[in-house]
């Protein structure tokens, strides 16, 4: 069973209220997200808030965090509550699309930086929980409707980071594409250097470029339950482990 709360060394994380908890792929993509350039940050899907949390720790950017489901919604606003950022971070209980449609009205400037751990299950059978379905399953938020969004709030020069299974990086890509937002770069994770990839970060652009990059992320060493030395430099910075 989960444990209800993850410390991080800046922030505690309570997840006892939230379908979804705190996962190694989740604090990868926080961690991985290229915050150098971006003074306003949209985190879509927010859960427990983790990813705004994780931005925060390392930027000086205003974020706005939107979630729909109302425990999570709840989990998040503690969670930013008790940190250090709760001056920084806006949270938003609404579907991101009227989140999107408000904003488009708005005089403030476009995001920098959108971060997406989405809902990602397309066709698969529903799970008979509810709040995991709408934690998992696409029914709230499909990828084209997560795109559109995605292409009205980023800024020209901003960055869409999103993390998703391989089967649906692939499909994000094609939808994005039709859209002229490009693929510019691509994290392929693995548990360990001997396993498939299991999940993909992939950042996004509005201008078109020849060729992406791709680099290879595994959690552990060969063979071993060890950290990998490139997992544990990532994270150090977040996990009390380290």
């Amino acid at each position: 069973m989960p444990k209800s709360y993850f410390q991080f060394k800046q922030f505690i994380v309570h997840q006892d209220k939230c379908a979804m908890k705190v996962c190694t792929d989740a604090c990868i993509l926080g961690a991985y997200a290229d915050v150098s350039a971006a003074n306003k940050i949209l985190d879509i899907g927010t859960g427990t808030g983790l990813l705004s949390l994780m931005l925060a720790q390392r930027s000086k950017a205003t974020i706005d965090a939107v979630e729909i489901d109302n425990d999570a919604y709840t989990q998040a606003k503690i969670n930013i509550a008790e940190s250090p950022f709760a001056e920084r971070i806006t949270l938003h209980q609404q579907p991101v699309q009227q989140f999107s449609r408000e904003q488009s009205g708005d005089v403030n400037p476009l995001y920098d930086l959108i971060i997406s751990n989405p809902p990602f299950y397309q066709n698969s059978l529903p799970s008979p929980d509810a709040q995991t379905n709408k934690a998992l399953h696409a029914e709230t938020l499909t990828f084209s409707e997560l795109i559109e969004v995605v292409v009205s709030l980023l800024a020209a020069d901003g960055r869409f980071i999103v993390l998703l299974p391989p089967f649906e990086a692939d499909q994000l890509t094609r939808v994005a594409q039709k859209k002229a937002l490009y693929l510019s770069e691509k994290l392929l994770i693995q548990h360990n250097p001997q396993k498939a990839v299991f999940r993909v970060i992939m950042t996004f652009q509005k201008r078109s470029i020849s060729e992406y990059r791709e680099d290879t992320l595994a959690i552990h060493e060969k063979n071993s339950n060890t950290y990998a030395d490139k997992f544990r430099q990532l994270l150090s910075d977040y996990y009390t482990i380290f």
